[in-house]
């Protein structure tokens, strides 16, 4: 097997401006980064130059904007904010610019500032998917449309009063201000906005963040759709990893998710090498990998029950139980059912 997202992971310091920007940074290797803010600015201020556009003559200029916006950097943009917040970008001499982008550019990305981080570091990594994570998939049958409506459904109109609630629960007073601040303040502005000229905050701001969240609900499905209901906890039997994907080579290796966790820190740059170095050891606990697929292809399989195309891509490793394609279909819809005893907490 080739592991071909080795190749995109090897980010190079080469010319007198990139010399210039690694001394603002932490890890040399997250360069690209600081080229992405730039390339995410640049998107923001067209979203800024659609304020200037009072009459119907918008809504051409809306697709146009969302081509740019969503092909351009999005699912760029929203790894390097994952990324960012599990290690800090910018050194403490200029830490102030470590607010850059979850406040100055994630309102153009569909990102409330604040609220990711308290989400998925306060709350998602603590809980690991198990039955007190607000994201939890487990209680859900995972190869059904109407479930996964009502996961997003419930993510939307109550999560961020669980969010809230749960940080309350667990005395995280900081986290829990953070995420009161910075849903309070996106929607002070955007509503705000609305007074200025309606149709470009509907088209910039109010559309972007409840798409991302649908986007995210359909990406956390697909990374936590398979799980051993006799060992929920164990990250190679909760979480599924895509190689060889497109998306790796754009997303900063995101589809490989049973690494990030077992070591959340560790860098993105490293995630191939170590599951290419490890590969027995995915094989020794039975985990899903699949290959030329990313999660929102493996979500989308899912609600169509395109087991077969799930088999063809799934990743025969070395130590794992031999299966026929029969039996490769039957191994997945096993680990999509519903686990109905795992009830959160009172949030």
């Amino acid at each position: 097997m080739e592991f071909t997202d080795i190749a995109h992971s090897n980010p190079r310091v080469e010319t007198d401006l990139d010399r210039r920007l690694v001394t603002y940074i932490n890890d040399p290797r997250d360069l690209p980064f600081l080229y992405l803010m730039m390339q995410c600015a640049a998107v923001a201020l067209l979203g800024c130059a659609l304020f200037f556009v009072r009459d119907e003559r918008i809504w051409y200029l809306a697709p146009v904007y969302w081509a740019i916006w969503a092909g351009g950097v999005l699912d760029r943009f929203i790894l390097m904010l994952h990324c960012t917040s599990h290690r800090t970008l910018f050194k403490k001499e200029h830490a102030w610019m470590n607010q850059l982008i979850p406040w100055a550019l994630g309102p153009f990305m569909g990102e409330t500032p604040e609220t990711y981080f308290a989400h998925h570091m306060g709350m998602h990594h603590p809980e690991n998917n198990l039955a007190d994570d607000l994201s939890s998939t487990m209680r859900y049958q995972r190869d059904r449309f109407v479930d996964w409506l009502t996961y997003w459904a419930d993510f939307m109109m109550l999560g961020l009063p669980r969010l809230v609630r749960y940080h309350a629960r667990k005395h995280n007073q900081k986290l829990m201000a953070r995420t009161i601040a910075g849903e309070a303040t996106f929607l002070a502005v955007a509503l705000g906005l609305l007074a200025v000229n309606w149709r470009a905050s509907v088209i910039v701001f109010l559309i972007p963040v409840a798409l991302v969240r649908l986007l995210m609900m359909a990406g956390n499905w697909a990374q936590h759709a398979f799980i051993d209901a006799r060992d929920p906890a164990n990250p190679y039997k909760n979480s599924i990893t895509c190689i060889n994907a497109r998306y790796n080579r754009r997303a900063f290796n995101d589809g490989y998710h049973i690494h990030h966790h077992v070591k959340a820190r560790a860098h993105w740059t490293e995630l191939p090498v170590e599951f290419r170095d490890n590969i027995e050891t995915y094989g020794r606990e039975d985990a899903i990998v699949f290959e030329g697929v990313d999660f929102f292809m493996v979500w989308f399989y899912l609600m169509m029950n395109d087991w077969e195309t799930l088999a063809k891509r799934f990743v025969r490793l070395p130590g794992a139980p031999s299966r026929t394609d029969a039996e490769v279909i039957a191994f997945l819809q096993s680990r999509v059912q519903a686990i109905p005893d795992a009830v959160p907490a009172e949030a």
